[in-house]
């Protein structure tokens, strides 16, 4: 099975690359492997309802989501948190990545 991870975000090109650089700076090297795209006018993100007009710190931000989207477009999982601190265990994401095996 082939898996393609994709990030979308609302950050412009250029802060998505200075985040890039950041990980890899402070974590050895360490490059990420997957696909940014960038959102700046939030279509997508308006789109799907994902974003979060309320955020605490004061700036509107996207939920924080992961789609498992089988090969034929069809969504197979979800998770949207309103808390941008949680996230989606790993176990969860391989769970449903197993699933599309069958």
């Amino acid at each position: 099975m082939t898996t393609e991870l994709i990030a979308l975000a609302s950050d412009d090109p250029s802060d998505l690359q200075m985040m890039v650089d950041r990980v890899a700076e402070e974590n050895e090297g360490l490059m990420l492997d997957y696909t940014f795209l960038s959102d700046t006018g939030a279509s997508v993100i308006n789109r799907y309802g994902l974003f979060n007009q309320d955020d605490p710190r004061g700036r509107a931000i996207p939920h924080p989501t992961t789609y498992v989207i089988d090969r034929e477009g069809v969504v197979r999982w979800k998770m949207t948190e309103v808390n941008y601190r949680i996230r989606p265990e790993n176990e969860d994401i391989a769970a449903a990545l197993n699933e599309l095996k069958d």
